[in-house]
Parts: C-alpha cells; structure tokens; sequence
C-alpha cells in the first residue's frame, strides 16, 4: 500500500465519521507515543492538539512552538497510527498563504484533516483566565478556508472552521454569522468553542443552526454535561482535547516528587509501565520479526561463549571468581568480550559458567551452567549450551579479544562452518600456553584471498611445516551449521565420547565426514587472554 493510498484512506474515514448520524469521539495525543495509546484504546480518530503538543514541549499555547515543530511531532503520530488524525492548525501559521503550504504539508504527512480558528495570530489558549481574544475579520478567514480547499488535492481532505466568537464574548448571534460565512467559503464542518461551565452556549448555537454543516464540540471546560445530551443535540464530534497530556504531566509530578522524596525506586517501580511495556509499544517485537527478513543474517547470529574455567595460569587472580570476571581496567575481561559484539550488532549472547559460577552475573547474556567443569572439557560446556545453537551462531570463549575487524570479516562470509586462523602464529610475542593450530588446504598467499581455503585439521602439535596458522577460538555457523554443530555433539554423547573432547575435536570429526570448514586467515588482531602477561597485553589491546 502506498503512502497517498494510506492518506486517502484515512482522510475517507475521518469524512465518514463526521458525517456519521451518531456522535463520534476523538482522542488527544501529542506524540508518537500518546497517539499508539489512544488507538490501542479504540479511539477511531485522533485530535492533533496544539495545547498538548505546546505543553508537552514545555511552551505555551500561544504559537510560539513554530509549524515546522508541530507537523514533525503530527508526522510522528501519523507513522505511528493507523486511524485518523485531526491536526489543531491554530489560526494557520499567518495568512491564506501560509494555510495553504500548511494544508499542502498535511497531505504529503498522511494527516486526514485540519482544524483552523477564526483569532489573529498569534492566538492565545481559549481557556486562560482573563485573555484577550481578538478575532480575525470575517472576510479573512473565509478566505483562509477557501485557500485550504483550493490547494487540497484529496477531495477527501477535511477542513473544520472553528468558532470563536463566544470565547471572545461576542454572543450567538456573531458565532451564526460566522459560521454560515464560513460554510459558504467551503469548510466541511464547525467546530464552536464555548470556555462556561456548561453547555449552555453550544446547545443553543446548535439548536439556531441546524444541521447545515456537521458541528464539532470540544466539552474541556462544561465536562459534567452529560455525553447522552451532545449526542441527543445532534453533535457529530466530540473531542477530549488535553486529558492524555493532562494525565501524564500528573503522573511525572507524582513519580518524581516520590523519588526524590525516597532516594529509590523501591516504591514508584510497581506503580510506573513496565519497560517491556515501552518497548511494545515503540514497536521492538515487530522489529525483532522483521530483523531476520532484512538484515544480513550475520546480524540475527547469536553469541555463545563459553566461560567455564578457572583460570589456573592466572593464581591467586582467580581464587575468588573465574578467569572472565578478572578486572582489565575498570570492567571485567567478559565485559569487554561482550562490548566487542555488542559493537558488531551481535546483542543476543549466552555464557555457559562453571567456576565461581554465581561471581559470573553480568547483566546481558543468558546463562548455562557446567557444574562438571574441572573433569570435562570445553566440548562438554557447549553440550549444555546445545539448545541455544539454534540459527546463525558464533562459538567462542569468553577469555579472548577480537578486533571489530575480525568479527566483521567472520560475520560476513556466509559459509555453513567458518573458522578464523592467525598467520602470526610463528611470532614469539604471540605464543601461549594452550595453541590449536590449524592445517589447510593451501597456507596463507596474495592468492589464498582468491581462494577458497578449506580446514583439513586442527591439532594442538603438528610439524611446524605442516601448519598454516593458529586457531583463534572464533566459529562461525549458518543455520545448517549449527545443526550440523549440535548432531556432532549427539554423536560424540551417544558413544560415551563426549567427556573429554574438545571444539576442534567436533570441527575435525565434520571435515572427515564430508563437511567444508571455511578458513578466514587474518594477521593477528586478537588476544587469548591465558596469564598475567596477557592481562597487562589486554589493557594496551583496548
């Protein structure tokens, strides 16, 4: 569906609701958020305040919040919205010119109808105490009601002349000639405006008009009338013009008074929405269903690191909590770890725990436990993470650094089984206590980048001419490579073989079975974070 066929419709709707034989209600909102509220409420149209959208930016309703502002906070509403929305244009902005551009606008927004009043700009709020309400000349503002339907290209299009003239204390008699000038001039309906305590004013300017035009009220001010009597009149719109923006300011006085009073948040927590709620309403579980369909699906991979160990090489550093959680600057090494797929867009991540377990809580990523970490191996953590390898996944650890560079390379290659190997790994500097080295099918070359260059080993020994480079602990798996992934792990537990194998032991086990390892060589750009050495290494690598 199109944008202008999306305008037209609700430009339609708004035209049969105030045609409709009953009285039809509108709801204010003054944003995004406030205009999702009323449509979930079943309101079937929207009432675009100027009065709430001014006070909702801290100003008063006197126009000083420019056009510009207020179309692009309507814009927000409408792209939220699929009812529609009656916009409070003021006195439009200036003169017949200045309507029109601001009709013009409208359309192009999606917005369904506007509301102009018959004042001088700048207007000042209907309802300020002891305010002085100049009203335009008549012949003025007809002509800013033709302008507005001359420019109109949806013959659907509303336009509602709002009267002002007992809000300026001018009588009935002025609020009737203003009304039929302004039917003459075009407009789709009236919207008379009363500031009393009760409804006597727009009853009787009803009664004297009849039915030429359908008539908007807006009972703000005579709110004890009852609803049954504005229908009985034969009203079409009723608007509730300011009680969303009314209700919220109350809330945000009380919630924060409270807070401050208490110093916590202990109290206002069970009285405020949810942030599940927020998110819903922004729309966070319609992106998390549109992700997979137009996002790489590199970008939809879910992280599983594998945090079970100790630490040994480290000492005294981990007595108290595993080898992830040892500080590096002011945040655990495991922070860091997540901070670096965070940056890559990878925000869905897993850890599977197994010393100190409860030292290992950092908020984020889900949690499996290893409670038989010091007698299996890192084969048998992955077994109890198994559910999560559902999807596109990257497999790691969570005692090594990557550069973004890395990553970006891993998760953009679209290979069932991909495995990055380090060229360095012939360089003193770079060696460490527990390596994997890697044998490929042809070794690193200007060529190789040309290549596709397959895994046919990972060992912890090999002949040093036999090896192409060293593993740097990252896999990468499509959907088909995590199953792949999670039946070599069944396999090895079906044969009792699973206690003691480890991640290069299933990666081997797949290529003797016919399955292409993809190999990424890179130079470097990453740290396995194993003693003290490496430790003061990881400050300066961050």
């Amino acid at each position: 569906m199109t944008s202008s066929e999306t305008s037209t419709k609700k430009t339609a709707r708004l035209r049969e609701l105030i045609r409709s034989p009953r009285l039809e209600f509108l709801m204010e909102a003054h944003d995004g958020l406030s205009a999702a509220i009323a449509e979930e409420a079943g309101f079937d149209a929207l009432w675009a305040g100027g009065f709430a959208i001014s006070a909702s930016m801290g100003l008063p309703d006197d126009n000083e919040a420019s056009f510009a502002e207020v179309l692009q906070t309507v814009e927000y509403m409408a792209d939220k919205t699929r009812v529609p929305i009656l916009m409070d244009g003021d006195t439009g902005y200036g003169d017949y010119n200045n309507v029109r551009r601001m009709v013009r606008k409208l359309e192009q927004r999606g917005v369904a109808g506007v509301c102009i009043e018959d004042k001088v700009f700048p207007k000042r709020n209907s309802f300020v105490p002891r305010a002085r309400h100049q009203l335009a000349e008549v012949e003025e503002f007809c002509g800013k009601v033709k302008a507005a339907k001359d420019v109109q290209r949806d013959p659907d299009f509303v336009v509602v002349a709002r009267v002002e003239a007992f809000i300026a204390g001018w009588g009935l008699d002025e609020a009737l000639l203003r009304a039929h000038a302004y039917a003459d001039a075009g407009a789709d309906a009236v919207l008379i405006h009363s500031a009393k305590r009760t409804a006597e004013d727009v009853l009787a300017f009803k009664a004297a008009w009849g039915d030429r035009l359908p008539v908007v009220v807006v009972p703000t001010m005579y709110h004890s009338t009852p609803t049954e009597v504005l229908e009985g009149a034969g009203f079409s719109l009723c608007i509730w013009a300011n009680h969303l923006v009314r209700a919220a300011t109350e809330a945000m006085q009380r919630v924060a008074r409270r807070i401050k009073a208490d110093g916590h948040l202990r109290a206002v927590e069970p009285t405020v929405a949810p942030m599940a709620e927020l998110f819903r309403l922004q729309g966070e579980p319609a992106r998390a269903e549109l992700e997979p369909r137009y996002l790489p699906s590199a970008r939809a991979a879910r992280v599983v690191l594998l945090a079970a160990e100790r630490g040994r090489e480290l000492g005294d550093l981990t007595r108290e909590a595993p080898k992830a959680m040892v500080p590096v600057g002011a945040r655990p090494l495991l922070a860091h770890v997540l901070s670096a797929y965070r940056a890559a867009g990878l925000f869905d991540a897993v850890v599977v725990r197994g010393y100190r377990k409860e030292a290992l809580a950092l908020d984020g990523p889900q949690y499996v436990d290893n409670d038989e970490h010091e007698t299996r191996s890192d084969a048998w953590s992955l077994w109890q993470a198994r559910a999560s390898l559902e999807g596109p996944c990257v497999l790691s650890f969570g005692d090594v650094l990557y550069r973004g560079s890395v990553l970006a390379l891993a998760l953009g290659c679209r290979d069932d089984l991909v495995v990055c190997v380090d060229t360095q790994w012939e360089d003193p500097a770079a060696r460490r206590p527990h390596r994997t080295f890697a044998i490929c099918s042809e070794p690193h070359s200007r060529g190789a980048y040309h290549h596709r260059v397959a895994l046919k080993a990972l060992v912890a020994a090999a002949d040093p001419g036999a090896v192409h480079g060293e593993w740097m602990g990252l896999l990468r798996t499509s959907a088909r490579g995590s199953e792949l992934l999670r039946q070599a792990l069944a396999r090895r537990m079906e044969q009792g073989m699973l206690r003691h194998a480890t991640i290069p032991d299933l990666l081997n086990e797949l290529v003797a079975g016919g399955h292409e390892v993809r190999v990424l060589y890179t130079t470097g750009h990453w740290l396995d974070v194993d003693t003290v050495e490496d430790l003061a290494a990881a400050g300066a690598f961050l």
